[in-house]
């Protein structure tokens, strides 16, 4: 095979000259279509328990994969782009289910006032970011003023860059309950959610117990009365929309399994009983266990956050860690989320990383953290035939980093090559604060 040498990204780009070796002696070479690029010399990881490709060509068509193989069953068309992974490990774009791009929390630094048109600047700036580290898709789970909806449809149409962002509007609380849309009784609550499904929302998020941000009111204590936790879920499930809720309660969560909702977000004090039905009826997990750990207190510093939020934040901490190994023995769906920015630094990688690093450390194996970081995230979405692995017919979202990632979760901190959707985003050196690959803590 011959390559014509080109600068895209501070890293060699190829294109073809001469079609590499084809199965069939007899095949004609093919012209390649526009925009048909090939990741070749990579090490792509199955994330399926199965070998991996050790020199791997990922053939892509526009925004799609292709093919996936050897270079003896991978033709490369003519024409076509192609970018050396030198031996890298090739993974599917990281997914983070707990976001708020315009997260705004108690502190010093906390914005008021923030007129629409500036959160949005603010939303895209951190999109781009989330994007850049290697976060290919995004859930949203609770920000202002339907800006969240502007900000996907801008990134749908390539306006800006960004991750896919799967979005639940705004959050829908109890007045004084954790949530940024407050209604009360059943007709409140039912408006609160239509009102979000009718904007767009794909998901409803519930505030079915206080919070750590909640300067008032038990983390661990139910909010909605029953018909209206019964009210918003069935509302949600009419619409074909899915419904998670944030909960540190045991008992507002058994209410909440009774009434049919779909995940669970922090779940800071789940009980055996909670977590036993869970596993029953299949209902998802997404821990957001960074938040609750030493890592987030360099953030929490960043921000200035008040004393009593601080307290709050430790309250939780050891109890938050324990249920998420209990979880994880039982068995329980659990997709990656953040509840930082998922660039944000922690613990000398970013929030996202350190999340699935603390599953490994907290029973998962690293293939286990691995998937609840891409095809699991996939699954609970409902786009596991869109996104979340590296075959025929799925986007092209990928990720490059140079360690075995099925060995340590850790070697996500060495992300160097970042591609959504067939456009490469970045290729070079590891981000700066991730270039130190340590080993997880037990």
């Amino acid at each position: 095979m011959k390559f014509r040498s080109l600068a895209l990204f501070g890293a060699a780009v190829l294109t073809v000259s001469h079609v590499a070796a084809a199965p069939d002696a007899n095949a004609q070479p093919a012209s390649a279509p526009s925009a048909v690029k090939a990741l070749v010399g990579g090490k792509i990881v199955n994330l399926n328990g199965k070998g991996s490709v050790t020199d791997g060509v990922i053939l892509i068509e526009g925004d799609k994969i292709k093919a996936v193989g050897t270079p003896n069953s991978v033709q490369i068309p003519v024409g076509a782009t192609v970018i050396p992974m030198n031996g890298r490990w090739l993974v599917p774009g990281l997914m983070n289910m707990h976001v708020h791009l315009g997260l705004n929390l108690p502190g010093e630094a906390r914005l008021h006032d923030e007129k629409p048109e500036q959160l949005a600047l603010r939303m895209l700036t951190n999109a781009r970011k989330s994007l850049e580290v290697g976060v290919t898709t995004v859930r949203l789970t609770g920000d202002n003023d339907g800006v969240d909806f502007a900000v996907k449809n801008a990134i749908d149409k390539g306006q800006f860059p960004g991750p896919r962002i799967h979005t639940a509007g705004r959050s829908v609380a109890p007045t004084g309950g954790h949530g940024r849309y407050k209604a009360d009784g059943v007709s409140e609550i039912s408006r609160g959610v239509r009102e979000q499904i009718a904007k767009g929302a794909t998901w409803i998020k519930l505030g079915i117990s206080g919070g750590i941000s909640d300067e008032r009111g038990s983390i661990g204590m139910s909010r909605f009365t029953l018909d209206e936790l019964t009210t918003a879920i069935d509302i949600a499930h009419r619409n074909g929309v899915k419904v998670t809720g944030h909960t540190g309660s045991p008992m507002a969560s058994m209410e909440a399994i009774n009434a049919g909702i779909d995940c669970f977000e922090h779940g800071y004090f789940f009980t055996h009983e909670v977590l036993q039905k869970m596993k029953e009826k299949g209902i998802w997990y997404v821990p957001t266990i960074v938040v609750s750990q030493k890592g987030a207190l360099e953030f929490f510093a960043k921000i200035g956050s008040p004393q009593w939020y601080l307290d709050r934040q430790a309250s939780v901490g050891k109890t938050h860690l324990q249920t998420l190994r209990d979880a994880i023995k039982t068995g329980i769906n659990i997709a990656l989320g953040s509840d930082q920015f998922p660039f944000e630094p922690n613990e000398g990688t970013n929030a996202t990383v350190r999340e699935a690093e603390i599953y490994q450390e907290a029973g998962m194996t690293p293939l286990q953290a691995l998937r609840a970081a891409t095809t699991e995230p996939a699954r609970m979405l409902g786009v596991e035939k869109e996104v979340g692995e590296l075959k025929p017919g799925m986007y092209a979202d990928i990720i490059a980093v140079h360690a075995n990632p099925l060995q340590s979760v850790s070697a996500l901190r060495t992300i160097s090559f970042v591609m959504k959707g067939g456009e490469v985003v970045r290729d070079g050196e590891p981000e700066p604060q991730a270039q130190r690959l340590s080993a997880p803590q037990s």
